[in-house]
């Protein structure tokens, strides 16, 4: 599929998001409300901060607006929004918690509850006397101009959590911003922590790809990979990746590494090879698993080279390797959820999210460099 092609769709889809929006009928919920920007790192961060943004606002008792996902274009100047419907579905959401689409709520619901006069923006402190400065820079500033919102005022609760599961941290958000006063709570970042807090991980269970993402994935996996099972693998080997990886302390986390670690290393410690595995690491670890489950096919998700020719040759000539190009990473993810078996990067937030979907279906998944887990002495938690 050429990238033209690939915007085309994306476009459609965006559009067909946007018709859904007009049509919808919407009462206003007399709870409130929570927004926030997704305004950390790329996508595999941002669904992170959304499952715990999630249960934020479900213990919380207010609906979630649903953000859009941002992205940065190669050598463009600034973010691009997309709406959240775009990659998944909203349906799913409700099963656990009332969500709303942003555009739907900026659309149907902010005239009324929320308009201009009455915006007030939330930080954890404020930055400069009383201002948040939540328009500041890339890319808090086009999100939240992406929907026209100015703020006339600003709130700071950094004396607050963000655990609302515990009923006293839910009656001092409740005492200290209420409905009445504060309508919609618009958070400069998410109300969550990264990697994803232990206790929100199974909220994954609701994150459903969208017609639009599975369709392409569902159509790759049957003109693309031979019948039979397939291996499916995500590699980081960027130059960014490589400089990250550097910064491997096996007396700390590094973004996501707890998945396979354990929150509190339960599993064993970082190490180099986990963060950035050698190249003959992979190819051994590629053939041990092809020949383990059989697989008539590897597909290969990747942020930089994805070492082809080098997997081909370690591996039997019947076995096809290929990656889907060019590439894109939401329907990369879509088809690393359905291979017979996934090897992800442990430190990676992007091999987490795959991760993650793959439990909720009962499907095996293993990390380079990491051997299966083994209960270790667990190192204590700081207070």
């Amino acid at each position: 599929m050429s990238t033209l092609h690939h915007s085309k769709m994306l476009i459609a889809a965006i559009a067909a998001c946007i018709l859904c929006h007009i049509a919808q009928a919407v009462d206003i919920d007399s709870k409130g409300y929570v927004a926030y920007c997704p305004c950390m790192g790329r996508f595999g961060n941002q669904a992170d901060h959304f499952l715990g943004a999630l249960a934020f606002t479900h213990h919380l008792d207010r609906t979630l607006i649903l953000p859009p996902w941002i992205e940065y274009p190669y050598r463009q100047p600034t973010s691009n929004q997309i709406p959240f419907d775009t990659y998944f579905q909203v349906e799913p959401l409700r099963e656990y918690a009332r969500v709303i689409t942003m555009e739907t709520f900026m659309k149907d619901i902010a005239p009324e509850l929320w308009p201009p006069e009455k915006r007030i923006g939330f930080c954890y402190r404020y930055r400069e006397g009383s201002d948040c400065k939540m328009k500041e820079g890339n890319p808090f500033g086009p999100f939240w101009d992406n929907f026209n919102i100015d703020f006339e005022s600003y709130a700071e609760y950094g004396l607050l959590t963000y655990s609302t599961h515990v009923p006293v941290v839910k009656e001092k958000w409740k005492q200290t911003f209420p409905v009445s006063k504060y309508p919609v709570i618009a958070l400069a970042g998410a109300p969550a922590a990264f990697p994803v807090d232990r206790a929100n991980v199974h909220l994954h269970q609701y994150l459903k790809w969208s017609d639009f993402i599975n369709d392409q994935a569902e159509k790759f996996i049957a003109e693309e990979l031979p019948k039979g099972p397939f291996l499916g693998i995500h590699m980081r080997h960027g130059s960014d990746w490589s400089s990250a990886c550097k910064h491997v302390d096996e007396e700390r986390h590094l973004f996501a590494s707890p998945q396979c670690l354990g929150y509190n290393f339960e599993y064993g410690r970082l190490t180099p090879e986990i963060c950035f595995p050698p190249e003959k690491l992979v190819k051994i670890t590629i053939k041990k698993m092809v020949k383990a489950i059989k697989a008539k096919s590897v597909f290969v998700a990747t942020d930089a080279d994805p070492l082809l020719e080098d997997i081909r040759r370690a591996l039997p000539k019947s076995v096809k390797v290929v990656q889907r190009t060019p590439t894109e990473p939401h329907v990369d993810l879509a088809i690393l959820a359905k291979a017979d078996h996934y090897i992800g990067n442990c430190v990676s937030s992007f091999s987490a999210f795959a991760k993650r979907e793959r439990d909720v279906a009962g499907k095996p998944s293993s990390f380079w460099g990491f051997d299966e887990p083994k209960k270790t002495k667990p190192k204590k938690e700081e207070l």
